[in-house]
């Protein structure tokens, strides 16, 4: 009986303890719990965030290819008829081998692992490969950046087609579009988004491209017109002979397909989607975007009316939709939707005045490309640094170089130089090489027949 007592006396002592180790176990679980949740939480929240990049990337990507449909409209809509079928196949074809070359050399030069010379030139050779389908890439699938990345390089090559179309021959400009788009162009990428030179030396800021992608086609297409040469009876001493195009309304249709796949170009440019603020910002791209296209088609509209005795040229109202959106393409985010209107206004302007004073230097640009991209890449790029302080000059503001007017320029001064300069290069090597221009001959009875050898409207008289 005693023993039971002592028994039933230690095992009361004990409870206490016990209970104290229960709770305690409990609480270590809630503990757990908690802690696994917010880790779960965690890897969510990133992975939601991965996922939501890289779609942006996608469909962006998807957004901006569908440009090259809208580059065939516009450019087949502004050639004669003789010419159609050349100029359909010359996109699909010039789209495929951006494709190729910026897969081969051009993704691995614009965004290099190292750099020589400066910041200059990227030293990562070889055909770019994604990581293995198991292994994230930071913030995004890699392969849903390489090809965002790769329908822009499509872009620069379409605005060169336009301006030599109706005269160059198909290989030679194949053949340009090949280095452009393997080389010259992601040169110039690696300077800004790849972080080189202009980056780290000037703080010069390009968003989506105003000038890494639109003036580097202007500046090659402006090179191309002038070594090829006018078309065939296009100017005779100071008089002008115009050429309309043959289908003025598969050029508006272009225009729109241009005008939507804008969004995809600026839109996902912001390169991330997976927080309040980044969709946000998007959302913003979108508008300041569509209104800088409204701003130059209504100043295009007014401008032609004024100059022209109230006659409205429709090829200029659509050039000026492309030269508002390139205008706002350097910096879509920060202005206010009414700078927004106004910055693309002035490259409205920009486009009618220009357009004039090529064709009184003779440099023949059929479908007004140089005006609305080159020209029009200039200014948006310049009027970046209003959005940025006004700063005439980099400064350092908190350890930060700061974009500057002056900046702007130096990345406006580079990109051209090395363009035209490599431009020229290539140009006149094939010139001297395979010929890069039509005869008279072929000119006349049209580049379907003489380089394409079928018709686009064969049941029309050619025009």
């Amino acid at each position: 009986m005693g023993q039971l007592l002592k028994r039933m006396t230690r095992g009361v002592a004990l409870l206490p303890v016990l209970a104290f180790t229960g709770a305690l176990a409990y609480a270590q679980e809630g503990d757990l719990e908690a802690r696994l949740a917010a880790l779960e939480e965690s890897v969510n929240t990133s992975a939601s965030s991965y996922v939501d990049n890289s779609y942006l990337f996608l469909i962006g990507g998807i957004i901006v290819m569908l440009m090259a449909a809208g580059f065939l409209c516009l450019e087949v809509g502004l050639v004669r008829s003789k010419n159609a079928a050349m100029q359909s196949m010359k996109n699909v074809l010039l789209y495929s081998i951006a494709g190729l070359m910026f897969w081969l050399v051009g993704y691995n030069m614009a965004y290099p692992g190292s750099s020589i010379l400066g910041g200059l030139l990227g030293t990562t050779p070889g055909p770019w490969s994604p990581p293995p389908l198991d292994q994230s890439h930071g913030d995004y699938a890699a392969s849903s950046d390489w090809f965002f990345q790769m329908v822009f390089v499509a872009t620069a090559a379409s605005i060169v087609s336009g301006t030599v179309a109706e005269r160059v021959k198909l290989w030679g400009f194949l053949a340009f579009t090949a280095v452009l788009t393997a080389f010259i162009y992601p040169i110039v990428v690696s300077w800004e988004w790849g972080g080189g030179y202009l980056d780290s030396e000037w703080a010069f800021s390009d968003f989506a491209g105003s000038t890494l992608v639109h003036s580097v086609g202007g500046w090659a297409a402006l090179m191309g017109a002038i070594i090829i040469g006018p078309r065939t009876g296009k100017y005779f001493g100071k008089q002008i002979n115009p050429m309309p195009g043959s289908n003025i309304p598969l050029a508006g249709l272009g225009t729109f397909i241009l005008w939507f796949g804008w969004f995809g170009f600026n839109g996902a440019s912001q390169l991330a989607a997976g927080t309040v603020t980044d969709i946000n910002s998007v959302a913003a791209i979108f508008a300041n975007t569509n209104m800088a296209a409204v701003g130059g088609v209504l100043a295009a509209t007014i401008t032609t009316a004024v100059l022209y005795k109230g006659k409205v040229d429709a090829t200029m109202v659509f050039n000026g939709a492309i030269g508002g959106l390139v205008s706002i393409t350097a910096e879509p985010l920060a202005p206010s939707m009414g700078a927004s209107v106004l910055i693309g206004a002035v490259g409205g302007v920009l486009v009618v005045v220009s357009v004039p004073m090529l064709d009184k230097l003779k440099i023949d640009d059929v479908v007004g490309a140089i005006p609305a991209h080159l020209v029009c890449g200039i200014w948006g790029t310049i009027i970046v640094a209003a959005s940025y302080g006004n700063h005439i000059m980099p400064v350092e503001i908190d350890g930060e170089l700061q974009t500057s007017y002056f900046g702007q320029l130096v990345g406006i001064l580079l990109t051209g130089v090395w363009v035209s300069v490599a431009s020229v290069v290539v140009w006149m090597a094939l010139k001297y090489t395979i010929g890069i221009r039509a005869t008279e001959e072929e000119e006349m009875a049209g580049m379907d027949v003489s380089e394409v050898g079928l018709e686009a409207y064969p049941d029309f008289t050619n025009a």
